[in-house]
């Protein structure tokens, strides 16, 4: 089995989102202007790997809990206006029939009288159902049934077992196959969704942790606020011994610049050598904001190992129009690797990408306060 790419989202329910439908390629970018609702789309995207890791919850909360996330446009009453729901085809291109579907429903926990009822708290987001199935030669075998606490399984060499998982209502069943060993393929579904990277609004004032040395550990891929910059370039230039990728990044970006990277120690960093400036290294805290968030964006899409799937929310914050070009070449280098879903609000930066990666742009609009995207039909399905 090779790699699961997202063929299709679909999520309803989602703050500005009534419903989208909408296929994936390999390379996908999304516009639209500020307040459209593309980044609740993005973050729709990023509650599927909250789903495998089972951070739901503390993912929901951070938007300021159950209440806050849902459909805007829903009324009070209750129903499926209520809920949000979330709906990933996941498919191996190497096999044709190798498709899942993963489906799961989330809402309002149960209360009474302003007080939660059974084992969640009052803002939290309850799992209403969940279901993943596989499609082979035109027919869904079920692998993962959840209704409440009762989750029916269906392994490879057994037949259907349900069994009633100490689980919270807050807490996904997709997340608790932790063996490929019974259930291979419903855990290759997980692990998937956990390997998806998502970055968002690298943080670039002077404490920023990607101006900081880390602990020299050998990292494969950067993590989500940066921590580990330094030695995501230190692995690329001592254990892969290749920084060819990285050094055409950073000329293309500031033409006769060389980043250092020495062996690290206890700790790793980083510097740069400007070409009018041969002689003076500097160092993360005296690079431009600009300079220091192209690195981390060239760190994540270049790093030793690719996650199965990144995305990309605003990736031009602080960046001059002039690196767009620099930036569009690297994501389109990395999109031959992984799956890449870039957003944006910049015509200029979109443009290139459709240039160098050969990838139609989709627009995000707005009518009456629902996020759409231009070409949906009306019940918010796009064809492929």
């Amino acid at each position: 089995m090779g790699r699961f790419a997202l063929t299709r989202f679909h999520v309803s329910g989602y703050r500005s989102i009534k419903s989208i439908s909408v296929p994936l390629d390999e390379m996908n970018v999304l516009i639209g202007k500020n307040g459209v609702g593309k980044t609740n789309f993005y973050n729709a995207i990023k509650l599927l790997y909250a789903a495998a890791t089972n951070t739901i919850s503390e993912l929901v909360m951070a938007e300021g809990g159950m209440e806050s996330v849902l459909f805007s446009g829903a009324s009070g009453g209750a129903g499926a206006a209520r809920r949000i729901t979330l709906k990933a085809v996941l498919s191996d291109a190497g096999e044709p029939d190798m498709t899942c579907i993963y489906e799961i429903t989330i809402g309002l926990t149960a209360q009474q009288n302003g007080q939660a009822l059974g084992a969640s708290f009052l803002f939290e987001p309850e799992v209403k159902a969940e279901r993943l199935v596989h499609l082979h030669r035109g027919r869904e075998y079920c692998l993962l049934e959840r209704k409440g606490p009762l989750v029916s399984m269906t392994g490879i060499e057994q037949g259907v077992s349900s069994t009633e998982y100490d689980l919270l209502p807050s807490e996904t069943a997709l997340s608790q196959i932790r063996s490929p060993r019974d259930h291979y393929l419903a855990y290759a579904v997980r692990e998937t969704l956990c390997n998806w990277r998502f970055y968002h609004e690298f943080r670039a004032d002077k404490q920023s942790p990607l101006r900081q040395p880390c602990l020299a550990v050998t990292s494969p891929i950067l993590s989500s606020d940066g921590a580990n910059l330094a030695a995501v370039f230190a692995t690329l230039a001592h254990t892969r011994g290749d920084t060819a990728d990285l050094d055409q990044a950073i000329s293309g970006a500031f033409p006769g610049a060389q980043i250092d990277i020495p062996v690290p120690g206890h700790t790793a960093t980083f510097g740069m050598r400007y070409r009018e400036h041969p002689k003076r290294l500097f160092s993360p805290v005296e690079l431009s904001d600009g300079t220091i968030r192209f690195l981390a964006l060239v760190a994540a899409l270049l790093s030793y190992r690719t996650p199965p799937f990144l995305a990309l929310n605003e990736p031009e914050t602080s960046l001059h129009p002039d690196l767009y070009g620099a930036l569009a070449a690297v994501i389109a280098k990395a999109a031959r690797r992984t799956q890449i879903v870039v957003v944006t609000h910049s015509h200029q930066l979109a443009d290139l990408l459709t240039e160098y990666a050969a990838s139609p742009k989709r627009e995000f609009v707005q009518k009456s306060g629902i996020t759409s995207i231009d070409g949906l039909g009306l019940v918010g399905y796009l064809d492929d």
